[in-house]
């Protein structure tokens, strides 16, 4: 908790603030160089004492008294509802409850056949390729590292039972520096366990606690458990560079998102496999509860579900035969079924080319040493168009009942792009939700905005939401005095680090006195920070070279702007558009007002959150997934300046930053770029510096005051973790945790039951149909006055169910607008009731009303119905007339 705590920083600070600056604020590293005579004058000092005291009371408290997660389930136990009875406060699969956000929804006409129990989850696993805790450990690349940190923190805030389960990886991310030309360079810095705030987990004999899996030609790959400490949230981390294993497989966790496939795929099953039993054996150890819902975070660790499923066929531990946990032997099918409702899986990528995709054959020799797993039922989980390809996201769909993307846009997007899944469904009946991602407060704040934040709404409103209307009774020069503090901190640290990043790229002192006045911290600064793939457009501003160098030099209203970002190893793509942006920022008549500064980590970015004026965010809509940085930078007071996609597109209002308007259906990718930057332009020019330089007689900007205002007043609850959390635990984690209870009732009983009715209806559903609809108007429609608005539509469908009984299956009416080519519009449903039959038939009946004027359609509908569905899609079955 010290990375976001400020009493426990400013108590490591006093310790020795020259070596806590030197040990760049890493706490082991200083505590290894403080002197003893240091520590023996510190253990004489009173005042210090004092300070130490109460910061480990408030720890103590902090890790053991309840929070918001207690006093949840506390509520929900004192008005329990029956078993099986669907508490009122709890949204279902692809809803919301009316307290939440509508940012959760699903535009979804299918109906949500899952109930849920009151009780919550005693304990979650959450699966990440990487983790962004603090720069100190650094084990993550970007977005997705510091979404997973920012997660477990804000679990840590609310006292959420959460393990998170990830790889130690020997050298982290790589470091960036930057070549003379400019190109990337990257430097891979070993990292020593023993160094790091880390520690490693023993079982109850002293001895340390590893785990292992079986490779291919009879190899083994051994995995050492390690823990780090995130505040109440214990963060597992396995390390394969360990004497039991052979050369090859100590470097399984070299590096983040390195090496070839069969180097990625180890490094997967390590995570999904060796994860699940390096929980087994913590909370063997350390008696917590064993998780009942598993949330895999990408498709990097979708192996937890074949584990999982092993452990329910073969028993509990790794390579034993017989029986599972509790005595019941379950068949793949099953176990399928039993695993699926406590799994929970996550998508972060809007595109194809993000989710790892092995040969298939090279996943069928890695899983061929798991006794008692059908090797091809696990393939057929990772199945896609191409044959001779295993998709993880596909895998971690078809093993999780509960999915979602993470932001309103990207959930629409992800129905889209995983559409081929759930043939024969609307993209909007796609059963993926959307949850949209947050920010850990305490982290990203700076200290001046987060202080004035707890003291107008509230210590705990900040931590676990609220509403934050009270910023309004922070006066306009309060919050302009404070944001000019925070530029000037900014500009520091960038002449700092700018003249750090020349000397390495070998220039001489004697060149760069120059840096000692590079930017103005009463300039209008901008940011741009993140990865650097292509369709996030790092150069897009310099689609018009002159056009910018006129916005950086305007005599009256300068721009400067601060740039940084990694690309990947391996994408020289990436590479080559860093190196025309340090081109473009080393020209001497522009290079004060502009910098890209290279290694962006968690250290650099909270200067650039804290000190911008504007986030610029320009990507290629829609892929970007959510792009929490300029939530970072919004919980700071910034103004967003974004193409409308990922969050910006659902929490854009006009008064919290600007739209970069997007052209839309041009498909000329230069054309659309020359499009979008000059309207970039067209919007700092003529919109963003006019009003960050319209001065009041007092010199206060009141108008972009009133934006940051707004920014803070609105967005703050919002981009919070913390929401995103509870978002969470009521939408995804509670539902999961409830279906995942009623599978094991009874001897697995549940589980088994479902497996024999989804084969059954699998097998019959090729003869499921609808034979035929017959339509009547009623009312005065149907006395000859036509269709009329408020009128409504009596139909009447004959079903063929193949043996099917009126149980199995759910008969609807689809009605809506339509299109000129017929296709049902912004559609809703209304159930037909079973009326009589025969002769293999059955007719359903039911009533539609007309509530709109114009083209009006229909249809008919068969889904299959069943009490443990959280959704009537995920079959994937459907019969339409």
């Amino acid at each position: 908790r010290w990375s976001w705590h400020r009493d426990s920083l400013d108590l490591l600070e006093s310790v020795d603030p020259e070596l806590w600056a030197a040990s760049a604020h890493d706490p082991t590293r200083m505590l290894g160089w403080v002197s003893a005579e240091r520590l023996a004058q510190l253990s004489r000092d009173r005042k210090f004492l004092r300070r130490l005291e109460d910061v480990h009371d408030d720890l103590t408290d902090y890790l053991t008294q309840p929070r918001w997660y207690q006093r949840e389930q506390n509520r929900r136990s004192e008005r329990a509802a029956p078993i099986g009875q669907v508490a009122s406060s709890l949204p279902s699969q692809g809803q919301v409850a009316s307290s939440l956000p509508s940012h959760g929804q699903v535009a979804s006409s299918l109906p949500s056949q899952g109930q849920v129990a009151s009780s919550l989850p005693k304990a979650i696993g959450y699966f990440s390729p990487e983790f962004g805790i603090t720069e100190v450990l650094p084990q993550y690349s970007g977005g997705l590292g510091i979404l997973a940190g920012d997660h477990l923190k804000a679990a840590s805030d609310l006292g959420v039972p959460i393990i998170g389960v990830g790889l130690l990886y020997g050298a982290g991310y790589f470091r960036q520096s930057l070549s003379r030309d400019g190109w990337q360079l990257e430097h891979y810095p070993a990292l020593d366990p023993q160094g790091l705030p880390i520690s490693a987990l023993y079982d109850g004999d002293g001895n340390p606690v590893r785990v292992a899996l079986d490779l291919p030609e009879g190899r083994r790959l051994h995995a050492q458990v390690w823990v780090a400490k995130v505040g109440r949230v214990p963060l597992l981390m396995l390390d394969s560079d360990i004497e039991e294993n052979d050369a090859a497989a100590r470097q399984v966790t070299d590096r983040l998102y390195g090496g070839e496939a069969d180097h990625r795929l180890e490094q997967e099953l390590l995570l999904g496999v060796g994860g699940v039993r390096a929980i087994r054996a913590y909370c063997a150890v350390t008696g917590m509860p064993a998780p009942e819902v598993f949330h895999t975070n990408e498709g990097h660790a979708g192996f937890l579900g074949v584990e999982r499923i092993r452990e329910l066929i073969t028993g509990g531990a790794p390579g034993s035969e017989g029986v599972a946990a509790g005595g019941y032997a379950l068949s793949f099918d099953e176990a399928l079924q039993a695993v699926r409702a406590g799994t929970v899986f996550t998508t972060h990528t809007p595109v194809p080319a993000g989710i790892d995709r092995f040969d298939r054959e090279l996943v069928a020799a890695h899983l061929a040493g798991m006794p008692g797993v059908p090797v091809e039922r696990i393939l057929d989980l990772g199945a896609e168009q191409d044959p001779t390809i295993f998709n993880m996201a596909h895998m971690g769909l078809r093993l999780g009942q509960r999915a979602n993307g993470v932001s309103l846009l990207h959930g629409a997007v992800s129905r889209g792009m995983f559409a081929d899944l759930w043939p024969g469904f609307d993209e909007a009946d796609v059963p993926i939700s959307s949850i949209t991602n947050g920010v850990h407060a305490p982290t990203w704040m700076a200290r001046d905005i987060l202080e004035i934040a707890e003291r107008e709404v509230g210590v705990e409103v900040v931590a676990e939401g609220g509403g934050w209307d009270a910023i309004d009774k922070v006066a306009d020069s309060e919050l302009w005095r404070v944001r000019g503090v925070l530029r000037e901190r900014l500009v520091v640290e960038i002449r700092r680090r700018m003249h750090e990043s020349l000397l390495q790229r070998g220039m001489s002192e004697l060149e760069l006195g120059w840096t000692a006045s590079a930017f103005d911290p009463d300039v209008l600064t901008i940011g741009f920070a993140r990865r650097v793939p292509s369709y996030k457009r790092l150069t897009l501003m310099l689609r018009d070279p002159d056009r910018l160098r006129a916005l950086l030099l305007d005599p009256q209203r300068p721009v400067q702007i601060v740039i940084a970002g990694k690309s990947h190893p391996a994408d020289d793509g990436g590479k080559q558009l860093i190196a025309q942006m340090v081109t473009f920022a080393d020209d001497p008549a522009v290079r004060h007002r502009i910098t890209f500064l290279p290694d962006y980590d968690i250290g650099m970015a909270r200067y650039l959150y804290w000190g911008v004026d504007v986030w610029l965010n320009n990507p290629l809509r829609p892929l970007e997934a959510c792009g929490t940085s300029g939530m970072k930078a919004a919980l700071n007071g910034a103004l967003n300046l974004s193409i409308l996609d990922g969050w910006w597109d659902e929490w854009f209002d006009g008064e919290n930053g600007w739209a970069i308007p997007t052209a839309d259906g041009v498909i000329d990718a230069d054309r659309r770029d020359d499009i979008e930057a000059t309207a970039l332009y067209d919007l700092i020019e003529n919109q963003v510096a006019p009003r960050f330089y319209d001065r009041d007689s007092a010199g206060l900007p009141t108008r972009w005051v009133q934006m940051v205002r707004h920014t803070l007043k609105t967005l703050g609850p919002k981009v919070l973790a913390s929401r995103m959390v509870e978002d969470y635990v009521q939408q995804l984690y509670a539902p999961a945790a409830a279906s995942a209870a009623r599978m094991t009732d009874d001897g697995f009983a549940p589980a088994r039951a479902l497996a024999a009715w989804r084969s059954r209806v699998v097998d019959a559903w090729p003869g499921v149909s609808v034979l035929y609809v017959d339509s009547q108007l009623t009312g005065e429609a149907a006395a000859g006055g036509g269709p009329m608005l408020g009128g409504a539509l009596s139909l009447r469908a004959e079903v063929v169910l193949n043996g099917l009984s009126v149980d199995d299956v759910v008969v609807q009416a689809v009605y809506g607008a339509v299109d000129t080519d017929d296709r049902l519009l912004e559609s809703s449903t209304v159930p037909l009731v079973a009326a009589a039959g025969g002769d293999g038939t059955l007719w359903f009946e039911g009533t539609v009303p007309l509530q709109r004027t114009g083209a009006f359609g229909y249809t008919v509908r068969v889904l299959p119905k069943h009490a443990s569905l959280a959704s009537s899609a995920e079959l994937g079955l459907v019969a339409t007339a």
